[in-house]
């Protein structure tokens, strides 16, 4: 598969096999994509908490579900959770004088090579934002002064593939100028 047809096949899945395992050489393929993704002045401000252990699986997924929200989450057998970590200096800089936060930048750039790599490898995947924070720091340590920013579910989809919707090409690109 090329990389546009990987970039089309790529989806929001939300709905997961939960008795179906991910394979400990596709989790380790995906957390390498991740741990290579680029980050301003390469200061990496991430660390990735991989949950694989079932009952801590579906109590990270309660955890996602709060409010209602993302109730499929209990059913993801990994979650990935990134946390934020100090930038390095040069990056911290950076951000000071362009007015930038580059962490947040670079963390979105490792959530979307977690998931085209999980549809690489025939996985679904899923970026939560909501969530309870403070629940699932307890569940797996994470230390309250620490910001976790995504839950990103990954697993087995149940469901088929869907076409994509998005605004029109000339409505989001522009050559040359504004």
């Amino acid at each position: 598969m090329d990389f546009l047809e990987l970039v089309k096949a790529r989806q929001s899945d939300r709905a997961y096999d939960k008795n179906r395992l991910v394979e400990p050489e596709k989790l380790e393929r995906i957390l390498e994509a991740a741990r290579l993704a680029p980050s301003a002045c390469n200061a990496q401000p991430w660390k990735f908490v991989v949950v694989t252990d079932p009952e801590l699986a579906i109590k990270v997924g309660k955890a996602s579900a709060g409010l209602g929200m993302n109730k499929f989450a209990k059913d993801a057998p990994v979650h990935i959770l990134i946390v934020e970590e100090s930038m390095n200096i040069t990056s911290l800089l950076g951000s000071k004088i362009k007015d930038k936060y580059f962490p947040l930048v670079d963390i979105g750039i490792a959530a979307s090579h977690i998931t085209l790599a999980a549809e690489a490898e025939g996985l679904g995947s899923c970026i939560l934002g909501w969530f309870d924070e403070k629940g699932i720091k307890e569940l797996v340590g994470i230390p309250q002064k620490k910001r976790l920013l995504l839950d990103i579910t990954i697993g087995y989809s149940l469901k088929p593939k869907k076409q994509k919707v998005r605004k029109a090409k000339e409505k989001v690109v522009a050559y040359n100028k504004y």
